[in-house]
This record gives C-alpha cells, structure tokens and sequence, in this order.
C-alpha cells in the first residue's frame, strides 16, 4: 500500500526517509521574505549545528516550566514563560493540539514540526509551548 505524500515534510517523516535523523524547522513564518532585511553573514548562527542544535533545544526545553492536567490553555494563558506540557501518546497529542489549534498530524509516528518528539509553537506571541513526547526528555538528555 502506497502512503499518501501530499507536503515535503510528509515524505520526510516517512521511516523510510528519515532513517532516525531528526530534522529542524524554521521558527520564522515562511510567509514574509524577510531575508533581504537581515545581514545574515553578521550572525552567529553555529547554534544550528547538530552537536549543537541539540544542547540548545534541549536547554530551552529544560528551563520552560511544567504545566500538568487539563485546562492546558487556560494555564498557559496565565503564564508569561515558556512552558512544556507532557503528552502520552499520539491520541493525547491531538487532544492538546486541538485546544492551541495547531497541527494534529501525525506521519508514520512522527508528529508535523517535530524534533525529538517536541512540538514547538508560539502562543500568545512571546511564548514558547513544547508539547513533549513521552520519549523526548529521554533522548534530549533531560532528567
């Protein structure tokens, strides 16, 4: 049976594709071309770096605050910092994602955005939420 291919990151998520590799995305709205404003070759951008990438995400992760329970939106609307919030599984995934309104899908185990199994994605504007996976704190060396 052929697997519906329908956007690049679909093919990406594939097993087959993907091979283990975990794959970064851009924060930035791809919508606006901002790029022609920014002196690109001035910034420090070796944080993008695997070895570093890693450490990176894994600290943000780590220092965004844990909201536990239902009423995950109103929490996190009370909350001025990042925050993490622990899904168990792909049903209980597409449950958070429902309330923020965000991208339920999931591709061969792979939820869309997903690094390590963290969804990242901006509320409120200035906030980070990470929906993190039952695996994730694991594999990003977080206790």
């Amino acid at each position: 049976m052929t697997k519906k291919i329908t956007y690049w990151d679909d093919w990406l998520r594939l097993k087959e594709n993907h091979k283990g590799r975990q794959f970064i995305r851009p924060e930035v709205c791809r919508t606006y071309n901002f790029g022609e404003h920014v002196d690109w070759k001035s910034m420090n951008l070796s944080y993008l770096m695997e070895d570093q990438y890693a450490t990176h995400f894994a600290d943000m992760v780590k220092n965004a605050r844990p909201i536990h329970g239902t009423d995950a939106v109103l929490k996190v609307s009370n909350i001025d910092d990042d925050v993490r919030i622990l899904y168990k599984d792909q049903e209980d995934f597409e449950r958070i994602a429902h309330q923020f309104g965000i991208f339920e899908e999931w591709k061969d185990g792979v939820p869309r955005t997903a690094y390590k199994g963290v969804v990242v994605f901006r509320y409120q504007t200035h906030k980070r939420v990470f929906l993190v996976g039952p695996e994730s704190l694991q594999q990003l060396g977080i206790e």
